[in-house]
C-alpha cells in the first residue's frame, strides 16, 4: 500500500503581548477564530486559546472516528455529544498539559439490541485509539474516556 500525505495548513496572526489579540486560520476551510491569551495566564481572554483548541481538537476527533466506526458496525446511532475536560498543570512558570478527560454520550436510536449496546460501549472505549490527534499527543497527554450509552 502506498503511504499518502496530507497537509492541513494554518495561518495565524498575532499583534502584541499578553494582552494581545490574533487569529488562527484553517486554509483549507477558511475557518478563522479570535485567539487570545486566557484570563489564567493574565491575558485579556475574549477569543480561544491553544489550549482550548486542543481540548476542542481531541474532542471532535473523537467524536468524528466513534460516528465513522459505528456506521462502519451500522448501529444506530442517533448522534455523539463529547464533553472534554483538558487540564494544564502550572508550576511556577512551567505549564504542562497534564490529560483530558473525555464524556461522550453516545444516543442510540430506536431500541437497540443488547448486542448494540455492547457494541457501542465498546466502540466508546476503543475509538480513542484511532483518532489522529489523540494520537498524536499519546505518552505526553493523559486521555480517559468516560462513556455513557442512552436509548432514544
Amino acid at each position: 500500500m502506498a503511504i499518502i500525505n496530507h497537509e492541513y495548513k494554518s495561518k495565524v496572526v498575532w499583534s502584541g503581548g499578553r494582552d494581545g489579540d490574533g487569529t488562527a486560520t484553517a486554509q483549507g476551510s477558511g475557518v478563522e477564530v479570535p485567539i487570545n491569551v486566557p484570563v489564567e495566564f493574565q491575558g485579556k481572554g475574549g477569543g480561544t486559546n491553544p489550549e482550548e483548541l486542543l481540548t476542542s481538537a481531541i474532542a471532535s476527533c473523537y467524536s468524528i472516528t466513534f460516528g465513522i466506526i459505528a456506521a462502519n458496525r451500522k448501529l444506530p446511532i442517533k448522534s455523539v455529544e463529547t464533553t472534554a475536560t483538558g487540564v494544564v498543570e502550572q508550576n511556577g512558570a512551567a505549564f504542562t498539559y497534564k490529560s483530558i478527560v473525555l464524556k461522550p454520550v453516545i444516543y442510540m436510536e430506536g431500541e437497540p439490541s443488547v448486542e448494540q449496546l455492547k457494541q457501542a460501549e465498546e466502540i466508546a472505549h476503543k475509538a480513542d485509539g484511532y483518532c489522529i490527534i489523540t494520537n498524536a499527543v499519546r505518552g505526553k497527554v493523559e486521555i480517559t474516556v468516560e462513556p455513557t450509552i442512552a436509548k432514544g
